[in-house]
């Protein structure tokens, strides 16, 4: 268990203080997992290497995970802080606990999506894919 202070709010990796029903309320509503069920917020998160949350007493205010393999890749994904707690720099905490995370010092590559936080990002050293022709995707057709 590793946790860090920004101010006034808690930055901790134990995911037994994580408030999923919270999370799940937050998640349901986002613009990248509208709709999302609780069980596949439980199994997504129990699935990632690390699942973070950002609190102001016991009060959860943030929320990240990130998907890797602690060597090489790491993925950022379900960054989300509670509208009346956003800009007090509690998304960019989270961010820089994860890239810090003594499990994940040693991996060289990082990476996230984003639609409308792309300054909060680029304050942590995020930018623009490099060599984005070397990178593909596969999306799962619908019917599948």
């Amino acid at each position: 268990m590793v946790d860090h202070l920004h101010n006034s709010y808690e930055i901790d990796d134990d995911d037994a203080r994580i408030d999923f029903t919270r999370v799940h309320s937050w998640l349901t509503a986002s613009y990248w997992s509208p709709g999302i069920t609780m069980e596949k917020v439980l199994r997504s998160a129990s699935n990632s290497f690390l699942v973070v949350g950002a609190y102001l007493g016991d009060e959860q205010t943030g929320y990240l995970r990130v998907v890797s393999d602690t060597l090489r890749f790491a993925y950022i994904l379900d960054v989300y802080v509670d509208v009346n707690h956003r800009g007090k720099g509690i998304g960019r905490a989270l961010v820089q606990f994860a890239l810090k995370h003594p499990s994940l010092k040693d991996v060289p590559q990082w990476a996230l999506r984003t639609k409308d936080a792309h300054e909060v990002y680029k304050s942590v050293g995020f930018g623009p894919i490099g060599r984005i022709q070397s990178w593909m995707e596969y999306l799962r057709p619908a019917d599948d």
